[in-house]
């Protein structure tokens, strides 16, 4: 019965080594078929010398160089609208009449008046140097016909002010009376903006004020065109800094001929100091930002072929897609801008034949 069991034994343990010595051999056989999986590709750029110009950032409003209501100063009905909503119009030109018939009709009665009141002088100057007529006859004469010159140029004036013109040249808003309507003195009639040129007011803390200067270069960007900057030159300077923020307000002019900017516009200002500045910079793609620090992966060349390694740098501003680099790399050395997350230190890597993301755009 003890040898049958120990035959029993020693053949179940020949069995089962065979089974894993089988077993063994195809997994040695299939490790030797297989290939080692091939260097990552990732895409590379060289650290790269640039002279960036520094500047100032802040936000700002459009203003108009001139915008009102254009209002009346005498009170009446108005009989006639001499413009459209949103319409360009000249210094001067007219655009509104109240009714002035009654003023008219009394200004023919003035009229009247001093016809009378000039044969009265005249006679009157014709007989004083005969002495017909007294010195103060005549002076009440002379007097008089002042008055009535004086009461009929100020019926004119006051029916001159009847007639509404644009005190400046500029574009309309959008109407604000209607035909045969009563207007109070000092009603709004339409919004009129002088909009060419056009200011921008910003302010800058007061740390600045010795790298300002009028003439200096500004440049703006506003919501409404994406994209698009628009140039102009300080002009104004506050002398005074305000206590409340310790801020600097100034005001830069822009041409606006094509009217893109608008009175209460919000702007992104760029104020451009004059002196340049070399940085080294990257495309922004290079860079991992990590809560520890960010970094960059080096390529270089190992005993294996082209490797990579992490290093920390330390960045700056970014412009159109890169970013200044202050520390960590040399200008020229190269670094991975595209598949860093399938890297770790010491990898073997090949490159990609396209330029980086971010410079294809400006390849050949």
């Amino acid at each position: 019965m003890l040898k049958r069991l120990l035959f029993v034994l020693v053949l179940l343990a020949v069995t089962v080594g065979g089974v894993f010595g089988w077993k063994y051999h195809q997994m040695q056989q299939a490790a030797a078929g297989r290939k080692p999986p091939p260097p990552p590709v990732v895409a590379v750029t060289a650290v790269r010398q640039e002279d960036w110009r520094p500047f100032l950032t802040t936000v700002g409003s459009v203003v108009a160089t001139a915008g009102i209501d254009v209002t009346n100063e005498v009170p009446g009905k108005v009989s006639r609208i001499q413009f459209e909503s949103g319409e360009t119009v000249k210094e001067g030109q007219p655009l509104l009449q109240l009714d002035d018939a009654a003023d008219r009709a009394e200004l023919e009665g003035l009229f009247a008046a001093k016809r009378l009141a000039q044969l009265k002088y005249d006679r009157l100057a014709q007989l004083l140097p005969n002495k017909s007529a007294s010195k103060a006859d005549y002076d009440e004469a002379r007097a008089l016909l002042d008055v009535a010159i004086a009461a009929g140029e100020a019926k004119k004036a006051a029916i001159a002010k009847k007639e509404i013109r644009a005190p400046f040249a500029g574009r309309l808003g959008i109407r604000k009376v209607d035909l045969g309507q009563y207007l109070a003195p000092g009603s709004a009639i339409v919004p009129l903006e002088s909009l060419d040129p056009i200011y921008v007011d910003f302010s800058l803390p007061e740390r600045h004020l010795a790298t300002l200067a009028p003439g200096q270069e500004v440049q703006v960007a506003v919501q409404a065109f994406p994209g698009e900057t628009f140039a102009g030159r300080i002009t104004a300077v506050n002398p005074g800094v305000d206590q409340g923020t310790r801020n600097l307000k100034l005001r830069a002019t822009f041409q606006n001929g094509d009217h893109k900017l608008r009175p209460g516009m919000f702007a992104e200002v760029r104020v451009l100091l004059p002196q340049q500045a070399p940085v080294l910079t990257l495309p922004a793609t290079a860079i991992t930002y990590a809560p520890y620090g960010d970094s960059v992966f080096l390529v270089q060349d190992g005993d294996k072929g082209t490797v990579v390694q992490r290093r920390q740098v330390e960045t700056g501003d970014s412009r159109d897609g890169r970013v200044a680099v202050t520390s960590g790399l040399k200008a020229g050395e190269r670094v991975v801008s595209a598949g860093q997350v399938k890297l770790r230190n010491g990898m073997v890597v090949t490159f990609d034949d396209h330029p980086a993301p971010g410079e294809r755009a400006k390849a050949p």
